[in-house]
């Protein structure tokens, strides 16, 4: 983690959001908090952070209408939404509505500073725009297109394309794609699920090959 990575919190419950500003800046991270969705907007706009811990619960407007106001506008600052719901449906709605990382209450603290760690490394990566054939992803802007039309991508479909991206047509094993992307809970077909997703939005001539008992590949 580079020193100074600033974090939104936000969370309606004083303690605990106390507990997590005491924590992060310890942990060297230059924190900001935010009681609500609106304070969170408006922190936002006013400076960008570099990764946000979004709780789900909220009176007025909550984690989720955040996360969307926020990929709406463009913004592709690493989102984790925090939440004491652990149905698939509530995870699966959180990473629908553009997060990045999902993590179920109560939480181990150096669990948390962990996925804050991978999500800043991720949000720093190099070469921000990548391309293959006809396909462009700018990782920074979240945006995709192919043959000048624009896709609309989720948190982790962007994940796993700009992974694909990255490999220049090299295999990407379903193990990795799980490691880089998912976390522990995630089913084991979910790759797949995804990879399905991704084909149906970029189009034809397919991109993405299947490799039988390997993993997939980008291959025009």
């Amino acid at each position: 983690m580079a020193d100074g990575d600033r974090v939104l919190v936000v969370d309606d419950d004083p303690p605990l959001r106390r507990m997590l500003a005491r924590t992060l800046s310890a942990e060297g991270f230059d924190v900001t908090v935010a009681a609500d969705g609106g304070a969170a907007l408006v922190e936002v706009q006013q400076a960008p952070p570099d990764v946000i811990v979004l709780d789900v619960a909220m009176p007025a407007i909550d984690g989720l209408s955040v996360c969307r106001r926020l990929r709406s506008r463009g913004l592709p600052t690493p989102i984790l939404m925090l939440t004491a719901r652990d149905a698939v449906a509530d995870r699966v709605a959180g990473l629908e509505a553009g997060a990045d990382d999902y993590l179920v209450k109560p939480f181990a603290v150096p669990e948390l500073v962990a996925r804050l760690h991978a999500l800043t490394r991720r949000g720093r990566s190099t070469d921000s725009v990548l391309a293959y054939a006809d396909l462009t992803l700018d990782v920074a802007a979240r945006s995709a297109s192919r043959g000048g039309r624009a896709i609309e991508l989720t948190g982790r479909e962007v994940a796993l394309l700009e992974l694909l991206l990255r490999e220049s047509g090299r295999p990407v094993t379903r193990d990795r794609a799980l490691a880089e992307i998912w976390d522990d809970a995630a089913e084991p077909n979910v790759v797949d699920r995804y990879v399905t997703r991704l084909r149906r939005k970029l189009g034809e001539p397919p991109l993405i090959r299947t490799l039988r008992g390997t993993g997939f590949q980008l291959r025009a």
